[in-house]
């Protein structure tokens, strides 16, 4: 049997509608376009078969492989919806506000159940962010940050509070993936000079610092994010600031840690200085890659020992994503940089191909692992709204750009649970492309009128680094540095750097010594304070020669730079008069 074709929503001012994926691109039957300009929100399930959306009026929800609706709520201001891993509950929430005299609101988070349409619960939630409960895979718990406290319900009974994990401030929490038992990762915020710190605890345990399957503190650090690997055995945390204190970045300051539910913690070593941009794991759970350092960006795959494996050198990146088979991974430059990408087969670790997708806001593998989606979203880009679907050889199979006069906001893949598409081999040559000359030409760099005509001399701001493999190479000696030797190989680096500086300073300064010798030795009359009165006499004298340039030159002097040239004769016969009495 055929695997099934992924459906491609699309979001704007143009209404809502859903477009057939690969090889046909027409628009799908199966989901009656709506063409309301006031479409707030949508989500798929987890598992692809239900589709919700708000059209500024009701909130739908309908079945995409039977095109059937199956709910409609009367929820017109709903902002954020999310269905519940095993589709029993819809969770929506809308803009929380106060009544006029003061008094608390409606609650404005509810959790309506699919199968009878009624609402299960309702709660107020005042932030957007982290709104939505977060349930365990198979539902059989659900959890809610309330006033630095977790609390958990079971069965999606949210009529009784299961359990309670209690910490001062619990600022964020993460559950884990997969079966049970599920695992709870939590973010302490440090205060008082306390140091921030994140838990990891396996649920109902929770009996303090001692029950904790794990714990890793940190200092500098204003959020973080947490990041569980598939197979729920560990988690990458990047514990960033808002500023950096040394001044080196706009982005403040970011580390990697990561940390095991064996209770191994290790901060992850990254060769080069600057912001950590984006930080992926691998969907075999056994590896992550980091974007990291000042432009040009490094790129490095990373194994479960915080060990190097694989280093993609430098390049115009900030992103990456694996394949949601984990056997290709793009790194990519988007957002201030212009649209690089750089598909890579990881288990060779071959360059596969370089495209290019300018302006793009928005990445997204397609499931079945061989298709990608980059669009141009509104507000982040208002002109030039439209998105392409390419092979992950490098050539675009269908393009779509909305009228000039038309937004585009959101673009998403029907998702689809793992093992529907089979892992295909690794292709290296180009599907055709339905979409001609979809390579920009690359852009000339200004070149100032006089040097037009001559020839062109390549200077680089930055020397790119070339991709190395970090693992030992069989029957070589070449062992991947530790800890230590990497960073005495990189404080050897400094110093070797440090040394050139000096000889850098060194030839310049007899060169620089050298130019007051050519001159006129110096009088000296062995009295200090005349000495003193003929140095500053000359300084006056060479600033008036200064001003009788700028003159020359056209440029309006002020009143008393006027009056300074017209005591240059008194000057000169006092220093003549001074030299003279020598």
């Amino acid at each position: 049997m055929a695997p099934p074709t992924p459906l491609l929503a699309v979001r704007g001012s143009e209404g809502l509608y859903m477009v057939n994926g690969p090889p046909s691109f027409t628009e799908s039957t199966a989901f009656q376009r709506d063409s309301g300009k006031n479409c707030k929100a949508v989500a798929f399930s987890k598992d692809g078969s239900l589709f919700a959306w708000c059209n500024g009026e009701k909130v739908n929800v309908v079945n995409v492989t039977r095109a059937e609706l199956l709910h409609s709520f009367d929820l017109p201001k709903t902002v954020c919806l999310e269905f519940s891993p095993k589709n029993n509950v819809l969770a929506t929430w809308q803009a929380y506000a106060t009544a006029k005299d003061g008094t608390a609101g409606v609650p404005n988070l509810q959790l309506h159940d699919l199968k009878t349409g009624k609402c299960l619960k309702s709660f107020i939630q005042k932030k957007m962010q982290n709104w939505c409960p977060c349930w365990a895979d198979d539902e059989s718990i659900c959890a809610r940050n309330v006033n630095n406290e977790v609390h958990f319900f079971e069965n999606n009974n949210f009529n009784t509070i299961a359990n309670k994990l209690h910490l001062q401030k619990v600022s964020d929490f993460v559950l884990s993936p997969g079966a049970q038992p599920t695992k709870v990762a939590v973010y302490v915020p440090g205060s008082k000079g306390a140091p921030s710190f994140v838990r990891l605890y396996q649920y109902p345990n929770f009996g303090g610092p001692q029950s904790a399957l794990a714990n890793k503190s940190f200092f500098k650090a204003d959020k973080v994010t947490m990041l569980w690997n598939k197979k729920a055995t560990a988690v990458l945390v990047v514990a960033s600031t808002e500023v950096d204190k040394s001044g080196a970045s706009y982005y403040g300051e970011q580390t990697l840690h990561y940390v095991s539910t064996g209770g191994e913690s290790a901060v992850v070593q990254l060769p080069k200085n600057g912001p950590i941009y984006d930080v992926a794991w691998s969907p075999n759970s056994v590896e992550f890659c980091a974007v990291y350092g000042f432009m040009p960006a490094k790129a490095t795959v990373f194994n479960l020992k915080c060990d190097p494996v694989f280093d993609f050198g430098t390049g115009p990146r900030n992103a990456a994503y694996y394949s949601p088979h984990g056997h290709i991974l793009v790194l990519a430059g988007f957002g201030n940089l212009r649209g690089q990408m750089e598909v890579w087969d990881v288990k060779n670790y071959k360059l596969i191909s370089k495209p290019v997708a300018s302006d793009s806001t928005y990445f997204a593998w397609c499931p079945d692992g061989e298709h990608i989606v980059t669009a141009t979203c509104a507000p982040r880009l208002r002109v030039g709204n439209g998105y392409k679907v390419w092979h992950y050889t490098g050539s675009v199979l269908h393009s779509h750009e909305v009228p000039g006069d038309q937004e585009m906001w959101q673009v998403s893949w029907q998702p689809f649970p793992d093992g529907v598409f089979p892992q295909r081999a690794v292709r290296y040559q180009a599907v055709p492309g339905e979409v001609p000359g979809a390579e920009p030409k690359p852009a000339q760099a200004y070149r100032p009128p006089a040097l037009r005509n001559k020839p062109v001399t390549s200077s680089k701001l930055h020397e790119d680094e070339p991709p190395q493999n970090m693992k030992p190479q069989l029957g070589g000696n070449d062992k991947p540095l530790s800890k230590t030797a990497l960073k005495n190989q990189r404080k050897h680096e400094a110093k070797k750097a440090a040394k050139q500086e000096a000889k850098a300073d060194a030839h310049q300064g007899p060169a620089q010594a050298q130019t007051p010798q050519n001159t006129v030795p110096a009088i000296t009359t062995g009295d200090p304070e005349v000495d003193k009165k003929i140095k500053n006499l000359k300084k006056k004298l060479k600033a008036i020669e200064q001003l009788k340039e700028q003159a020359a030159a056209g440029k309006q002097l002020e009143k008393n730079q006027v009056e300074k040239i017209q005591k240059e004769a008194a000057l000169l016969k006092e220093l003549e008069d001074l030299e003279l009495g020598v």
